[in-house]
This record gives structure tokens, C-alpha cells and sequence, in this order.
């Protein structure tokens, strides 16, 4: 067993117009799989930029909004998963704070809790 720190606000994203934001890398896998904690704090945002690979962008702590290819911000809460297409264009932001989980990855289908 290994316990360790996922919240360690390791770099801050610049890139896109990004403001008050960190991403801490977590994990890597075979096959170009990434997990990685980001934080944005009250009035940050990660400004819009296409995603390289398939994207889960999983809130585990406070709330805000994330945005696709339209630009039309969408609430977002602890809880809520967002998915997102290679190539899609796609934002988040919050007036409050909010912390997710990113998984990328060239594969992630969700799980369907009905499948046999």
C-alpha cells in the first residue's frame, strides 16, 4: 500500500487564457492514460482548448461550470462527470472553487451500469 497527496497544486495552467488554475499530475498508464487533480480557484477558469484524447472531467469538490464547442456554460457540482471528444472544444470555470479529476485517455467508454 502507498498513500499519497493528489491535491499538491503542482503547476499552474497557463495555457488557453487559463486564470488561478493548477493541475497535479497523479498517475500514467500504457496507452497514453493520464490522471490528474485540477483546481481552480474562486474565479478561475481553464479558457477553451481542444482535447487532445478523450477527457472525464469528474467534480469532487465545489461547483462551476464547464463548456463545449458552443461556448454555453453549463452548472456543474461535486459529483457530476463531463465527457469530452478528441478535437472537441470545450472550457470550465467557477465563481466559488471546485476541484475535478481528469482522465484521458485514447479509449474511456462510461461504464453502463445495465450492460449484462
Amino acid at each position: 500500500m502507498e498513500i499519497f497527496r493528489f491535491d499538491r497544486a503542482e503547476k499552474a495552467i497557463e495555457r488557453f487564457g487559463s486564470v488561478s488554475a493548477t493541475a497535479s499530475p497523479i498517475a500514467a498508464g500504457t496507452g497514453s492514460v493520464h490522471v490528474t487533480c485540477l483546481a481552480i480557484e474562486p474565479t478561475g477558469t481553464i479558457g477553451s482548448h481542444p482535447a487532445p484524447v478523450t477527457q472525464l472531467f469528474l467534480v469532487i469538490a465545489g461547483e462551476g461550470w464547464v463548456a463545449g464547442p458552443d461556448g454555453r456554460r453549463i452548472r456543474v457540482s461535486a459529483g457530476d462527470g463531463v465527457r469530452w471528444e478528441p478535437g472537441e472544444e470545450h472550457a470550465s470555470g467557477t465563481s466559488t472553487g471546485l476541484t475535478a479529476l481528469a482522465l484521458e485517455g485514447a479509449s474511456l467508454d462510461l461504464f453502463t451500469p445495465d450492460a449484462p
